[in-house]
């Protein structure tokens, strides 16, 4: 992995995740805060890049408007399941309350402890034990015990088990963009901090692209950036750099 990414080129495809890579994490998903200046950076970005940006997370997309309004972009929501093309065409691929069984199950399991938030999402549940470490292995073992195989995938992110409709990630979503307008025939940039976005680094460089890995561990991504605070700084770079071409 090399250090940090170059300025993106005109050219670019943005695919983005939220929560540690745009916004700071919080205790919970209702805690997050996003810096104000956030919305009016990914409408520039947007604008610049002929509507090519996109922002791919495991939360709903109406809940990624909530928080950036008015601005409203493309993207994919629930991993995938929620697939938006241009930013008032959403396309809804999973089972409607499909994970009903699943948060019952779990709500019995883990009723004698507020701590452990059990976020449904209707077609995937997020099991989230960042107040309650000393049960992560339980929470796993819990969401890998009673998640049917054949319904969901199981995936590990940041102090979060989650299962997601089966097939469906970040990956597969990135490759369904890249196929439509305005993103096809872009170079496809991926950037996240979580687990979760590993298949969205990797399908990103099938398509000779890169992706920008956020914080420590492990990953395939080409390059990383320490914070939050530093992608918007690369962001903003990005687009005083685009200026500076226009104004020679």
């Amino acid at each position: 992995m090399e250090a940090g990414p170059p300025l993106l080129p005109g050219q670019t495809a943005l695919y983005l995740d939220f929560d540690g890579t745009l916004a700071e994490l919080a205790q919970s998903p209702d805690g997050v805060v996003i810096d104000e200046s956030l919305p009016p950076l990914l409408a520039a970005l947007a604008a610049q890049l002929d509507g090519a940006l996109a922002i791919l997370t495991g939360r709903r997309l109406a809940a990624i408007d909530a928080m950036i309004s008015p601005v409203r972009v493309a993207g994919a929501g629930l991993h995938g399941a929620e697939l938006r093309p241009e930013p008032d065409i959403t396309i809804f691929r999973g089972e409607p309350a499909a994970a009903t069984p699943l948060v019952r199950r779990l709500r019995k399991r883990f009723a004698d402890d507020p701590r452990v938030l059990i976020e449904d999402k209707e077609v995937a549940v997020a099991l989230h034990f960042r107040r309650a470490p000393a049960r992560a292995a339980e929470c796993r073992e819990a969401m890998r015990a009673f998640a049917p195989p054949w319904l969901f995938d199981v995936i590990e992110g940041s102090k979060v088990v989650e299962a997601r409709p089966r097939g469906v990630d970040k990956g597969s979503a990135l490759r369904a963009l890249s196929r439509l307008e305005p993103f096809v025939g872009r170079l496809p940039v991926c950037v996240g901090d979580d687990r979760t976005d590993e298949d969205g680094f990797a399908a990103a460089q099938a398509l000779r692209g890169f992706g920008v890995k956020i914080g420590a561990g492990l990953s395939a991504a080409r390059y990383r950036l320490g914070t939050v605070g530093e992608v918007h700084r690369w962001l903003r770079a990005s687009l005083a750099g685009w200026a500076e071409e226009r104004a020679r």
